[in-house]
């Protein structure tokens, strides 16, 4: 089997000689321009979010539910990223980034950058997705339009139902402005009381324990709940504004306008001035609530008065303001996407169970012991592999013990019951729980606790350093004496996103791998300072000079006439030294090829800089996470290279501040596996795009002399998943 980079479908063209050697480059030179910057590349990544709600051929509600997730991403966006920009500006910094932007002006070109994708995102909303929606009689109802029955309707059930639970609160002298939650909903009103001269403002939160879009027309016999029924939904902001007389009865409404509030959510402590992480993240948990504002979002309409009111109150500027059509918080858009409508979605995907693993009598530890397992999820059954391996190590009276982290897993897990199970029949139980974990700090201090109390012994990682690595270990008293069985994977223990994540997991009971696994968890629970690991790579002792140093050698192999290949997939880059090593492994005539999902800081396809480099997003159904890393080694066949999973992204945090491991795939079967994701994706022209020289993205289209099933004209996860049901005679 020989694959070179000219033979696969968009490839660079041939890499040059060794004598190709253009230079010296100053330091700054090795990095990009900015339109590389890590938040503007971030915000090109949720615009290709957003193309998805774009894209005529994609399933209607699924477009929905993107225009849901990108406004979700932006969130996230603001809380973490423009919060930090917000601070480094009021702090004074004015230290430029390595693609020469201070604070303030990279502030202004994500402002510029999110306004513009806001008006699309409103323009999809109103001009392209409502209309379709209404053909297939689906509709948000403005209040206004509403007949005198359904409006008696409407307003039976806001009297039942929300207007208990509103507080409306007032600012007056006896009276301050009241706290404003993050992402929380709002109506601003000025209204003027009976006898008094001057209006007062007044605050009224929309209920968040109720959905945005209420369907409230649902009486017996409409159909409404049927698959293909009229549903009609009402805002509940609406439905608020319209009866505000009853919260305020006498009194001359002037101006309402409502408003949505988001706050900074980077007021992390340093875990090294703290005896106890557990308390100090509680604590922190309280401090976000009162984090300072950075952004506020209204509708065109919003009345100058109550905005000019809020923004003094909350310390804001007009730079802060984001105003778009259609509803304020476009998370309400899940009520759409979530209907029972299959005939407007992708058909349901259901993982299949891999064929090694069939069987519910199958002994999992024999199935291991003869050959290493690597699983594709969500095309392969997380419930039926990893949940399941975890889950027998619980109820195998011949193990010993078991060895977990968690970063991220669901509310109801599977993992911790097993863990727990396991500790009350007497096993040794050692879990590594990440509190850091962003946004899912609260949930992991529960599961903590609740592990705590079951007597398994808890642990929270390595001072200074956030656990993300990915894997458990099972300690399995055998005939021939004690074996050591491991999982080591790309994604988190969540059997939720295991459904709609694209992840990897290696099951292996390869001694060399597990034995450096219980060095790691060694390290992990125990401070041991072991960092001589034979087969993993372990950040941030080991990944990112063996990272360097392997790049460095395709480097040297291509300048000796040797094959020399580098191909990784990611979710981001930025490390600035890996990039370097990247762009000289390029003028030595590498051919590199990266699919980097996310944001990427790396400037491919710029003569005598980065020509043999070239860079894909594959944006779809299924959010691609795995990480895969190979090195050609000498080999022109990339079945005999070095080949590497793991959680790790190319990213300084991840190389430097984070517990992360890879593991090597040695398992002929499996890397043929990789090879198989690797080449259907390098050939996508369905759900990829080429990341250009300027920064900008171009999105692949299907060549029309292409078959209409080949790889490239189905796309990624269409050929993953007809595989995947072929594997079990399902095809």
């Amino acid at each position: 089997m020989t694959r070179t980079g000219s033979s696969r479908p968009g490839a660079p063209a041939q890499p040059h000689g060794a004598g190709h050697v253009p230079g010296p480059w100053a330091d700054g030179e090795w990095w990009a321009s900015a339109p590389f910057n890590r938040d503007i590349s971030w915000l090109e990544f949720n615009r290709r979010v957003l193309d998805q709600a774009l894209d005529s051929s994609v399933p209607l509600l699924e477009r929905v539910k993107f225009l849901a997730i990108f406004n979700s991403n932006l969130d996230e966006f603001f809380m973490k990223r423009v919060g930090m920009l917000k601070r480094q500006v009021e702090a004074g910094v004015t230290a430029r980034t390595p693609e020469g932007l201070t604070p303030q002006e990279l502030l202004a070109r994500v402002r510029t950058l999110v306004l513009e994708q806001q008006e699309q995102m409103a323009s999809c909303y109103k001009d392209d997705l409502t209309p379709l929606l209404a053909e297939h009689e689906i509709r948000v109802v403005p209040y206004a339009d509403l007949s005198p029955e359904d409006r008696a309707i409407a307003d039976r059930w806001y009297r039942a139902n929300v207007f208990p639970v509103l507080t409306p609160l007032s600012v007056d002298p006896g009276h301050r402005f009241p706290f404003i939650s993050n992402l929380s909903n709002n109506l601003g009103v000025f209204l003027t009381m009976p006898g008094a001269d001057e209006p007062v403002f007044a605050r009224v939160k929309i209920p968040s324990n109720l959905p945005l879009f209420v369907r409230v027309f649902d009486a017996p016999g409409e159909g409404a709940r049927s698959a293909t029924g009229p549903v009609r939904f009402i805002a509940l902001r609406e439905m608020v504004i319209r009866n505000l007389q009853d919260l305020f009865p006498g009194a001359t409404i002037n101006h309402v306008t409502a408003f949505r509030v988001t706050r900074n959510v980077s007021v992390r402590q340093d875990e090294e001035e703290t005896e106890d992480l557990l308390r100090s993240v509680e604590q922190e948990l309280r401090q976000r609530r009162f984090a300072d504002a950075v952004r506020i979002e209204v509708q065109p309409e919003a009345s100058a008065e109550v905005m000019s009111f809020v923004l003094s109150a909350l310390e804001l500027s007009a730079e802060d303001v984001y105003e778009r059509a259609g509803p304020i918080d476009y998370s309400a858009l899940w009520a759409i996407a979530e209907l029972d409508r299959p005939d407007l979605k992708h058909p349901i995907w259901s993982p299949v169970t891999p064929p090694r693993l069939a069987g519910d009598d199958l002994d999992i530890f024999a199935a291991i012991r003869e050959r290493d397992i690597l699983l594709h999820h969500p095309y392969e059954s997380f419930k039926a592999s990893v949940e399941r391996f975890i889950a027998a190590a619980a109820r195998d009276p011949d193990v010993l013990a078991i060895k977990q982290t968690l970063y991220r897993t669901s509310r109801d897990s599977p993992f911790v019951s097993s863990l727990v199970r396991a500790a009350e029949e007497g096993k040794q139980v050692a879990c590594l729980v990440e509190l850091r974990a962003r946004f899912d700090e609260q949930k992991n201090v529960r599961f903590a606790r609740q592990l705590e109390k079951a007597g398994v012994h808890v642990a929270y990682g390595v001072v200074g350093l956030k656990t993300h690595c990915k894997c458990s270990l099972v300690v399995r008293k055998e005939p021939d004496g004690l074996r050591c069985y491991a999982h080591l994977g790309t994604g988190n223990y969540n059997p939720q996103t295991a459904h709609l994540y694209t992840d990897l997991s290696l099951l292996t009971c390869d001694p060399i791998i597990t034995r450096d696994v219980v060095d790691l968890f060694n390290c992990l629970t125990g401070r041991s300072l072991h960092t001589d690991y034979k087969a993993l790579l372990v950040a941030p002792f080991t990944m990112r000079e063996r990272l360097c140093e392997m790049i460095d050698r395709e480097a040297a192999n291509a300048r000796a006439g040797k094959p020399a290949r580098v191909w990784a997939k990611m979710n981001a880059l930025e490390d600035r030294s890996v990039a370097k090593r990247l762009y000289e492994a390029s003028r030595a005539g590498v051919e590199i090829t990266l699919l980097v999902r996310g944001f990427c800081c790396l400037e491919p396809g710029v003569p005598g800089k980065s020509e043999n480099i070239r860079v894909i997003s594959v944006v779809g159904r299924f959010l691609e996470h795995s990480r895969i890393f190979h090195f050609a080694n000498a080999n022109a066949d990339p079945l005999a290279g070095d080949w590497y999973i793991g959680s790790a992204d190319w990213m300084y945090r991840n190389l430097s501040a984070r517990m992360e491991a890879l593991t090597p795939v040695n398992d002929r079967e499996a890397r043929r596996r990789i090879i198989r994701i690797m080449d259907v994706m390098f050939a996508d022209r369905r759900n990829a795009w080429d990341l250009r020289a300027d920064g900008s993205y171009a999105r692949r289209t299907p060549d029309p002399s292409d078959p209409p099933d080949s790889d490239a004209t189905l796309g990624t996860f269409e050929v993953m998943m007809r595989e995947a049901l072929r594997s079990v005679g399902r095809a």
